[in-house]
């Protein structure tokens, strides 16, 4: 009988475990002191949008995206990310980082402005991409952030790895690609458990659902709330629109993966195809298809490759194969300054690890649908104790599911600690435990217990909770060395944006075609 993947990673020695390769995208609003969107282009101190290694804007000019390098460890990761947040503040004025992933106060698509890049044609594509979003899907659902977690494991582990499975037959890349995948299909069948122990945005501003039809109830004159909703982020109100339920995006191996997503991208869609690509001698989108890129396509999770300039991502993943994944169904955490806390990551880390041990067989039609349906219920409903998912041919109760799930990585935690010396996972999971046992302490619940503690809805709590980050952010200042750091990326990144737009010699309309065609 062949051994198991978690008893072949049993024999690896201490000493052949280099640990995880982590790095964090972090979004969120600027917001005015009134918790109104900032109507402020993006500060001229935090550089260029376009160019800037650690801090960028989104899909709105007020929705700022931080981005930290790459880590070997949670606490260099996380002190990057403060780091990056204490600049920010610094450079703000009276404005926030809003610290929901549920907008504070909009005013219609009008009040969000479109994220601007500057003159030169890579800039251009990125704003009409955008304004291409904003025809397809309105701008609302374009204002929610959340938290972008990517993590690898270190060549040296994929090449222990290979031999100790006795893989022989792919090259190293193809069996990386295989592996993630192998993880991918795991993740999907459990990424249900994600949104329970950390999805946080059961509330929402009402001017989000201004003149749109909803099933949430009324939790006071200005908030709306899902009854038993864990992320209203991830769900109907959030990233979803008609034209893409119609895709059949297969996470079962690359070849796939890249099959299907490539052909939305050359699939026309005749709603899009009626708006046109131009309207009034302006772009308003890329192109007619289903997809303009690959990342219009909203997921749970991606397989990543870092591009070249100019690189469309599917053809790295395809010359190169997958280098790390992309885990973005994650709620920002409203109670931490930097959205994100150690023990969260520590955990994702050995979820991961575990989907990468579990046996992962491809999954057909009518599992993916049971997945599916798995995900959106939890969203919907991940608060209600009497949830029930569907498990193969078995209908389970969410929380004991729950609770078996993470019971299984005890383990696991227990061996990586052994190799590292101390207990960061199983104290991670301990962490996780506690939300599922007794008082049922779910983010989403403490979100909405924290609101009727204080009286205010979610526009108001919002704000006083980001006011409080930006105070306790500011109360601690950035090393000289760290400062001049960043004052430096801020300079060197506008003098990047100049050169770009200098050297450029296509007309838009050129390059968006060659683009197109390579």
């Amino acid at each position: 009988m062949a051994q198991s993947r978690h008893h072949i990673f049993k024999q690896f020695a201490a000493s052949e475990w280099q640990g995880f390769r982590k790095g964090v995208e972090k979004e969120g609003l600027r917001a005015d002191a009134s918790g109104f969107i900032a109507q402020t282009p993006h500060p001229h101190a935090l550089g260029s949008a376009l160019t800037h290694p650690r801090i960028t804007t989104d899909y709105s000019e007020s929705l700022l995206e931080l981005i930290t390098p790459v880590y070997d460890t949670t606490a260099g990761m996380l002190e990057a990310l403060g780091h990056t947040h204490q600049f920010v503040q610094q450079n703000l004025g009276d404005e926030v980082f809003w610290a929901a992933s549920m907008p504070c106060g909009l005013d219609g698509d009008s009040s969000i402005p479109i994220a601007n890049y500057g003159s030169s044609n890579v800039g251009k594509m990125k704003h009409v991409y955008r304004q291409g979003l904003a025809v397809r899907y309105g701008r609302m659902m374009q204002s929610i952030a959340g938290t972008h977690y990517n993590v690898s494991l270190p060549e040296g582990f994929w090449q222990q790895w290979q031999q100790a499975v006795g893989d022989s037959e792919l090259s190293l890349q193809d069996f990386k690609s295989e592996q993630y995948f192998w993880l991918i299909r795991n993740f999907r069948r459990r990424s249900w458990l994600l949104m329970l122990l950390f999805g946080a945005s059961p509330a929402l501003d009402q001017s989000f659902v201004a003149n749109v039809r909803h099933n949430l109830s009324s939790f006071n004159a200005n908030t709306f709330f899902g009854e038993q909703a864990s992320s209203l982020r991830m769900g109907d109100l959030g990233y979803h629109n008609n034209a893409q339920a119609s895709l059949n995006i297969c996470f079962n191996e690359l070849k796939t993966y890249t099959r299907t997503l490539e052909r939305a991208i050359h699939t026309p869609w005749p709603p899009y195809e009626k708006m046109g690509i131009n309207r009034d001698g302006e772009y308003i989108q890329l192109n007619t298809s289903v997809l303009q890129i690959e990342n219009e396509y909203y997921s749970a999770l991606r397989p990543k490759r870092t591009v070249a300039s100019g690189e469309k991502p599917i053809h790295a993943l395809m010359s190169r194969g997958v280098e790390y994944i992309e885990v973005r169904c994650l709620d920002l955490d409203p109670f931490a300054a930097v959205g994100i806390t150690a023990p969260q990551v520590d955990f994702l880390d050995l979820f991961l690890l575990d989907c990468l041990l579990q046996d992962s067989p491809r999954i057909g039609d009518d599992e993916c649908a049971r997945l599916d349906n798995n995900f959106k219920d939890v969203v919907a409903r991940g608060r209600g104790r009497d949830l029930a998912l569907q498990l193969g041919n078995r209908s389970v109760n969410a929380g004991e599911t729950a609770l078996e799930l993470l019971d299984s990585l005890q383990p696991l935690a227990e061996q990586l600690d052994g190799w590292n010396g101390d207990a960061t996972y199983v104290r991670a999971l301990a962490e996780q435990r506690h939300k599922l046992e007794g008082s049922w302490c779910l983010p989403s619940q403490q979100v909405l217990d924290a609101m009727v503690s204080s009286g205010l809805g979610h526009r108001d709590w919002a704000l006083d909770m980001s006011l409080k980050h930006k105070h306790s952010l500011l109360a601690q200042p950035l090393s000289d060395a760290v400062q001049q750091q960043y004052t430096a990326f801020s300079l060197e990144s506008l003098q990047q944006q100049q050169q770009i737009e200098a050297a450029d010699t296509l007309s838009f309309a050129d390059y968006l075609n060659q683009y197109q065609q390579s």
